[in-house]
């Protein structure tokens, strides 16, 4: 169970379900209960597919498009971080429509298409969760073997159960935004996105430490 563990914790750290919960429900408020259950139920099937994708076959592509995963990290952790500057500092939609009473609205894109992005990407499975996928299935063993088919197993059951924990999160925000009030969801959403800017910025430092460590010595001495 140490792969499980391992991959599970890394990725669990980064996705975070409950914060991303008050962020999906801001996003979705103004839909119905049922399609804002649909939208949830394909938040969590494309956020399995990316993070299960990364892993397997994510480290091919980037030696194919000659990226590196300290590369990868800088641009995942500037958009991460992007992304949570832009939630931590727009208007307060709940505080704004607290005095309405805005009636669940139907929608006429389909709630598969309406969930990839941004809900989907970046704002659950970003660029941060891609990079940590790739580097854990760049770790994997070589050839074909019982500890590789461990790996696929327990790596595999890691991002299932990460993304039945995202379909519970995201199809009961309502129920935890209630329990909150909307004082509560309006603190826990910013300080969500805060944390989303944090993670961003870990992300972007992780990978320019790497590069930077590449840089060889004299380069610093003559500049």
């Amino acid at each position: 169970m140490t792969t499980f563990l391992l991959a599970f914790g890394a990725l669990v750290s980064i996705v975070n379900p409950l914060s991303g919960t008050f962020i999906f429900f801001g996003a979705t408020r103004e839909l119905e209960p049922r399609v804002r259950a649909q939208v949830s139920r394909w938040v969590a099937i494309y956020s399995f597919s990316i993070m299960a994708a990364s892993l397997y076959v994510g480290a091919y592509v980037l030696s194919f498009f000659g990226i590196s995963i300290p590369v990868l990290r800088v641009a995942g952790g500037i958009i991460v971080s992007m992304s949570g500057w832009r939630m931590l500092t727009e208007p307060d939609a709940t505080e704004q429509r607290r005095s309405e009473t805005p009636r669940p609205r139907s929608i006429t894109v389909p709630p598969s298409r309406l969930a990839f992005y941004p809900l989907t990407m970046p704002l659950t499975t970003g660029p941060g969760t891609i990079s940590v996928a790739i580097s854990l299935g760049a770790g994997r063993p070589s050839g074909f073997h019982a500890s590789s088919v461990e790996f696929f197993v327990e790596t595999l059951a890691a991002v299932a159960l990460l993304a039945l924990l995202i379909y519970v999160s995201y199809r009961h925000c309502a129920r935890l935004a209630d329990l909150l009030g909307g004082t509560g969801t309006t603190i826990v959403v910013r300080l969500s996105a805060f944390l989303l800017f944090c993670i961003g910025i870990q992300v972007f430092w992780n990978g320019a430490a790497e590069l930077l460590g590449t840089l060889p010595l004299g380069s610093v001495g003559v500049s």
